[in-house]
């Protein structure tokens, strides 16, 4: 890898120009965050109900007694044998960060459509902890944008990300966040997309500070389950 190489003091003026830049950067993230933080909300009225491992639970359900809750929308479709190795990288952060952010009042659980067997399957595979259900053929994945009818990908109708159309995947992923009041009603406060979901992949962030980056050629290339690296 060619690259320049200078004095110590001539590499401290580069790092303190690009320094104002990422300082900069950072001010735009947190205005950004405050912004995140005051988008409206959506009353969830809707009766949904999943599949986990002690039985049939409700939304209200995963929130345990936290007061928020963060919802990954695992790419796992029934009868199908593919386990998504985005969406298994994404989940190798997440039983580190439930020690942390459950002292911060929010809870988590993963949500795909594949049976609860088929999720199990995985989690026994990939030694994962979290809380992980079965929405099945219930209307949660359709009405959060992460999975597709048949119908809806022919006629155009699949949409996903706020504007891309999906043509043959029936299962996407995505992150969804709720809250709820003291009442117990919930509301939805924000969903994020495909690049989106990039917020939660810790390993691209130690990946972003080195001189190769992500080291990828094409999107995540070399990204396998992590059992069989």
């Amino acid at each position: 890898m060619t690259h320049p190489v200078v004095s110590r003091e001539d590499w401290l003026t580069a790092r303190k120009a690009l320094l104002a830049k990422e300082r900069d950067m950072t001010h735009q993230l947190d205005a950004l965050r405050a912004e995140r933080r005051r988008m409206p909300w959506v009353h969830i009225d809707k009766p949904y109900r999943f599949e986990g491992p002690k039985g049939e639970c409700g939304l209200g359900d995963l929130f345990g007694d936290r007061d928020q809750l963060a919802i990954y929308h695992f790419m796992l479709t029934p009868g199908s044998d593919h386990i998504c190795s985005g969406c298994c990288f994404v989940a190798d952060h997440i039983d580190a960060a439930r020690q942390h952010f459950e002292q911060a009042d929010l809870a988590f659980a993963a949500v795909s459509r594949a049976p609860l067997q088929q999720i199990e399957k995985v989690r026994r595979r990939m030694g994962w902890s979290f809380p992980w259900v079965s929405s099945g053929e219930g209307d949660f994945n359709y009405d959060f944008g992460v999975s597709f009818t048949k119908a809806d990908r022919a006629a155009g109708r699949a949409i996903y990300n706020y504007g891309s159309v999906i043509q043959n995947s029936p299962d996407m992923f995505g992150i969804s966040i709720f809250t709820k009041d003291k009442k117990g009603e919930i509301f939805h406060s924000y969903s994020t997309y495909h690049r989106g979901v990039e917020l939660v992949m810790g390993a691209f962030n130690w990946l972003d500070l080195t001189p190769k980056g992500r080291n990828e050629n094409g999107a995540m290339s070399w990204l396998k389950l992590h059992d069989e690296y």
